[in-house]
C-alpha cells in the first residue's frame, strides 16, 4: 500500500537526467575515448528519457488506471505537454529553418516531424509522452491486468526490433519491409506509439508499489542490471545490429530498480528542480548554437568547441543559466496565491495518515474504509484530504451531495464516490458523466432513477429506525422491486446507526435493534434469490463501539479527523486518534485602551485597566462561532481571552499579560502553541454544539495548508 511521502529522490534525479540528455547530444568524452563516450551516452544516459516517462506515468497515469477510467487528469497533462511542445516548436523554428531542416517538406514529412520525430531533434519526447499516455489509456479500456502489460510489452518488442536489434529484423525480408514502410511515417521506433507506453505504465506501477523496502538491495540490483545492460549495448555495437541505440532489452529492469531506489531516498529536493530540468531539456540545443557562435566571434572555437568535454560543460552551464532565467520570469508572471496570509486551516498530514492506520486496525474482516469527506471533509478541505487518503490506498469515498462528488472528480479523485443525499432528477446526467454512485433514498426515488433510462450506479439506503432517508426495512416487497428495476446498478445497501455514540443501555439496545432489522432484511432478500451487493452500516461511532456488526465498508467521518463528536462520547475501542486540523489567524493590529474605554460592536467590552488589545483577522464569516465571546486563543504559548463581540471578519483578544505581541504574529484558535492546547471539544462545549459542527462550518475563504 503506497504511503504518503516526499519525492526528493525523483526531484533531484530530474536534474541529473537532464544533464544526461545533454550528454547524449554532445558526446562529451569523444575527445578522450570512443568506448567511454559510448558507455556514458549510449548506455548510462539511456535511463534519462525513460525516467521522465516514468515520472509522468507515476503521477498522471496511475490516477487513471486505478480509478474507473477518469480521463480528466490525463487530459490535463496531455494538454500541458502539447502546450509546452508548441512553445518549443516556435522557439526552434528559426534555428531549424536556418539549418535547412524544413526545406522541401512534403505533407507526410510534416506529419512525421510534428507527431513522431519532433520538429527539432530533441523535441520528439513531447509528442511521444502525450501519445504514449493516450495509447496506454486506450489499451486500458480493452485490456486489464496482465493483458495490459502484454500489450505494452509487445509494443516495446516492436520498438526494440526497429532500434538496437534492427540487424536481426533486417535479415527477415517480410519483417524488414514492414519496418521500412513504417519508417516513412516515423524515423525511429523510439516514439510514443512503441517505446513510451511501457515506461509510462512502469511509472504507474512503481508509484503504486512505493519505495524499495531494502534500498541496499535495490542499489545492488541496479548495479547488476546496469552492468548487464552495458554488456548488451557493447555486444550489439560489436555485432553491428543497432539501427539506433535508444532501447535495450534490459532497460526496463534497470529502470525498475532505479525508480524504487529513488523513491526510497528520504531527503527533500528543491521544487525548482522540476522546472529547471524541463527547461534545460528544452533549451540545451539552443545553448549549443549560442556557444558555437560566441566561440567563433571571440576566436575560442578550438578550446570551447573543439574539446568535447569543455563543450559539454559550457552547454550545461549556459543551459542552467537560461533555464534559471526562464523559471524566474515565469514565476514573476504567474499569479502568486498568498500563503499563510490572513487566516488559515493547517492540516497535519502525518496525523491523518496515523488515523487511517489506527481505524484500519479496527475494521472487521473484509471491511474497508469509505471515508466521509462531505462538508469539505468536515472543514478540513475535501481535495487535500481525499488526495492524502488516495495516496494511502483508500478507493471509496462518500459525500453529501452531487457538487461535492463533482469537485472530487475534477480534482482527480478516482474510485467509488457515493452521494449520501438527494440529487434532483434534472441532474441525473451528471451522475453518469462523473461516474458517481447515488443513494436511493426511498422506493419512489428509485423509480425516478430508473425512469431516467440510462444505467446509474446506486446504493440502497434502508431505514432501520432513524427515520431519515431510506426505504423502511420492513418494506420487503418495495425493496425487492427496487432490485428488479432496470437501469439501476445496485452496488451497495446500507443503513445508519443513530445511537452508536450513546452511553446508555437504551442507546446500546437501539443499535442492536437496528442491526437486527438490517440483518433480517438481508437474509430475506437472499432467501428470495437476490444477490447482495456491498453492505455497510458502520460509521465512526459504529466502528469504535460495534465493529462486530461487520460490513464491507465503514463510513468513517469525525474519527478520521482525530475526534469524536463530543468528549464524553462512548468509545470502546479507544484508538490513539490525533487531531488533524489547527486553526490560525494573524494579528492585524495592536491597540492600547485606557480604563473605561470601550471597544467592539455595542461597546460590549469596557477596559477596567490599561489594556492591550490585539485584533485578529478572523471572524464568524470564517466559521468562528459568535458565541465564543469569552473564550480564549493562544499567542506565544499563552492564553489570551476573547473580549467584546466576535465580528464578521475580526476578533478582539486581550493580550495585556502577553509580552511583545505585534502585527503579523500568529494566534492559534484551534491547536497547540507552546505547552497550551485548545481543542475542538473546548470550542464545541463553549458553543453548545458538537465538534462536527465547529469544524464543518470553517469557511471556504480560509486557506487550507497541508504540513
Amino acid at each position: 500500500m503506497p504511503k504518503s511521502r516526499a519525492y526528493g529522490g525523483l526531484d533531484a534525479f530530474r536534474i541529473l537526467a537532464a544533464l544526461l540528455v545533454v550528454a547524449i547530444h554532445i558526446s562529451p568524452l569523444t575527445t578522450y575515448s570512443a568506448a567511454g563516450d559510448f558507455f556514458l551516452t549510449r548506455c548510462l544516459a539511456r535511463v534519462a528519457v525513460p525516467f521522465f516517462f516514468m515520472v509522468t506515468g507515476h503521477f498522471v497515469l496511475g490516477q487513471v488506471l486505478e480509478g474507473k477510467g477518469s480521463f480528466a487528469p490525463l487530459g490535463r497533462q496531455v494538454r500541458k505537454i502539447l502546450l509546452l511542445y508548441l512553445v518549443a516548436v516556435v522557439l526552434y523554428l528559426p534555428i531549424g529553418w536556418y539549418a535547412g531542416h524544413y526545406q522541401d517538406l512534403s505533407l507526410l514529412d510534416g506529419v512525421r516531424l510534428l507527431v513522431f520525430d519532433g520538429t527539432f531533434y530533441h523535441l520528439w519526447y513531447f509528442p511521444a509522452c502525450a501519445m504514449g499516455l493516450l495509447v496506454v489509456y486506450g489499451l486500458s479500456r480493452v485490456f486489464r491486468g496482465r493483458g495490459l502489460w502484454v500489450a505494452v510489452g509487445v509494443l516495446y518488442a516492436i520498438a526494440l526490433l526497429g532500434d538496437s536489434y534492427y540487424g536481426l529484423t533486417a535479415q527477415i525480408a517480410p519483417l524488414a519491409s514492414l519496418y521500412e514502410a513504417g519508417f516513412h511515417l516515423f524515423s525511429y521506433t523510439r516514439n510514443g506509439l512503441f517505446m513510451a507506453p511501457l515506461f509510462l505504465l512502469l511509472g504507474a506501477q512503481m508509484g503504486k508499489r512505493g519505495p524499495a523496502p531494502l534500498p541496499w538491495a535495490a542499489g545492488l540490483g541496479l548495479a547488476l542490471s546496469l552492468a548487464l545492460m552495458t554488456g548488451e549495448g557493447f555486444l550489439l555495437r560489436h555485432l553491428g545490429l543497432q539501427r539506433h541505440d535508444s532501447m535495450y532489452l534490459l532497460l526496463p529492469l534497470v529502470m525498475c530498480f532505479l525508480y524504487r531506489l529513488l523513491l526510497a531516498w528520504p531527503a527533500k529536493a528543491p521544487a525548482a528542480c522540476r522546472t529547471l530540468s524541463t527547461w534545460v531539456y528544452i533549451l540545451h540545443p539552443a545553448m549549443l548554437v549560442v556557444l558555437r557562435g560566441g566561440a567563433k566571434v571571440v576566436g575560442l572555437t578550438e578550446i570551447l568547441v573543439g574539446n568535447s568535454l569543455v563543450q559539454y560543460l559550457m552547454v550545461c552551464l549556459l543551459s542552467f543559466l537560461a533555464a534559471g532565467v526562464v523559471t524566474w520570469v515565469l514565476g514573476r508572471l504567474r499569479p502568486q496565491v498568498p500563503q499563510l496570509g490572513r487566516a488559515w486551516v493547517q492540516l497535519d498530514r502525518a496525523a491523518l495518515v496515523h488515523n487511517v492506520a489506527a481505524l484500519r486496525a479496527l475494521l472487521p474482516p473484509g471491511c474497508q474504509l469509505m471515508p466521509a469527506v462531505k462538508a469539505d471533509a468536515y472543514g478540513h478541505g475535501a481535495l487535500p484530504v481525499a488526495r492524502i487518503l488516495q495516496g494511502e490506498g483508500v478507493s471509496a469515498f462518500c459525500v453529501a451531495c452531487l457538487s461535492e462528488g463533482i469537485q472530487l472528480r475534477k480534482g482527480g479523485i478516482r474510485g467509488e464516490i457515493l452521494i449520501l443525499g438527494y440529487t434532483h432528477p434534472d441532474q441525473f446526467p451528471l451522475l453518469r458523466r462523473y461516474r458517481l454512485s447515488q443513494t436511493v433514498v426511498d422506493a419512489a426515488y428509485a423509480r425516478q432513477l430508473a425512469a431516467y433510462g440510462r444505467t446509474l450506479s446506486v446504493h440502497l439506503a434502508v431505514d432501520t429506525g432513524m427515520h431519515r432517508l431510506g426505504e423502511a426495512s420492513g418494506h420487503l416487497e418495495e425493496i425487492r422491486q427496487i432490485f428488479s428495476l432496470p437501469s439501476l446498478r445496485i452496488q451497495g445497501i446500507y443503513t445508519h446507526l443513530c445511537t452508536a455514540d450513546g452511553t446508555t443501555s437504551r442507546d446500546q439496545a437501539y443499535v442492536h435493534r437496528q442491526a437486527q432489522a438490517f440483518r433480517e432484511l438481508l437474509e430475506r432478500l437472499q432467501n428470495q434469490g437476490i444477490a447482495l451487493p456491498k453492505v455497510h452500516l458502520l460509521a465512526s461511532h459504529g466502528l469504535l463501539n460495534y465493529p462486530d456488526l461487520g460490513g464491507d465498508y465503514a463510513r468513517v467521518g469525525i474519527a478520521l479527523y482525530g475526534l469524536l463528536s463530543a468528549r464524553e462520547d462512548r468509545n470502546l475501542a479507544a484508538p490513539d486518534l490525533r487531531p488533524v486540523l489547527s486553526l490560525r489567524a494573524r494579528v492585524a493590529s495592536v491597540k492600547t485602551l485606557s480604563p473605561g474605554c470601550a471597544a467592539g460592536y455595542g461597546l460590549a467590552f469596557v477596559a477596567q485597566r490599561p489594556t492591550k488589545v490585539a485584533v485578529l483577522a478572523i471572524g464568524y464569516a470564517d466559521g468562528l462561532p459568535r458565541t465564543l465571546t469569552g473564550g480564549q486563543v493562544l499567542l506565544h504559548g499563552c492564553r489570551a481571552p476573547i473580549v467584546g463581540r466576535i465580528c464578521m471578519d475580526q476578533t478582539l483578544v486581550d493580550v495585556t499579560e502577553i509580552p511583545a505581541v505585534d502585527p503579523g504574529d500568529v494566534a492559534v484558535l484551534l491547536g497547540t502553541s507552546g505547552q497550551e492546547t485548545i481543542t475542538a471539544y473546548d470550542l464545541a462545549q463553549q458553543a453548545g454544539t458538537i465538534t462536527n459542527e465547529i469544524l464543518s462550518r470553517l469557511g471556504p475563504r480560509l486557506e487550507r495548508i497541508v504540513r
